[in-house]
């Protein structure tokens, strides 16, 4: 299956209302900190959201919770993949996402099989304090010719004035947190997206 090559990441199904109906095809649902009763309420509201607009759902992390909820992708980051079991993940027939920062971490990736891999920061971000300042758009080049067909994923500092940077470099997706939810017109915001991304 081909992946929309906009990817951008919500905290809470609110958001979901707000950018399905604008033609928003794959989104990531990342909740941090939930007690677990909100935690399945949520995924499960963003999920059926989701389903009911043909949008490819990717719940961050909680692959306990996707499986039990019957959801079709996750994403895991390199210290989640320490205590992922993958296999139950795969035999859930859920794809997987798998974020990468070096060299290490890439290999370490695609011994898993992955169905996408995400490289960044690509550009410096605000959202997280990272050891990685900037990737940088050569490693984005670089990473594509290790990976091949599998898609590779830019994330930090993306901006749509940058995507097609990122996209000239081998990137075939982007993705995006605070560009759309710190924006102060996010639907201005989303529709400019959509715009450099179709």
């Amino acid at each position: 299956m081909r992946l929309d090559r906009f990817y951008p990441i919500f905290d809470d199904p609110a958001w979901l209302e707000r950018a399905l109906p604008l033609g928003v095809r794959l989104v990531q649902m990342r909740f941090k900190d939930l007690p677990e009763a909100e935690l399945l309420e949520k995924l499960a509201r963003s999920r059926d959201l989701c389903r009911a607009a043909g949008a490819v759902m990717v719940v961050n992390d909680h692959w306990r919770q996707a499986i039990e909820l019957g959801c079709d992708w996750v994403h895991l980051g390199q210290e989640d993949l320490d205590t992922a079991d993958v296999q139950a993940i795969r035999r859930a027939g859920i794809r997987l996402g798998l974020s990468t920062h070096d060299e290490a971490e890439l290999e370490r990736a695609l011994g898993v099989g992955p169905d996408y891999v995400a490289l960044g920061p690509v550009w410096p971000t605000v959202l997280k304090k990272m050891k990685w300042h900037r990737q940088g758009v050569a490693r984005v080049r670089e990473w594509k010719a290790r990976i091949g067909d599998l898609p590779l994923v830019a994330i930090g500092g993306l901006r749509p004035e940058r995507a097609a940077e990122a996209f000239g470099a081998g990137a075939d997706i982007v993705s995006m947190v605070t560009d759309i939810t710190r924006n102060e017109d996010p639907e201005v915001r989303i529709r400019e997206w959509l715009e450099v991304t179709r």
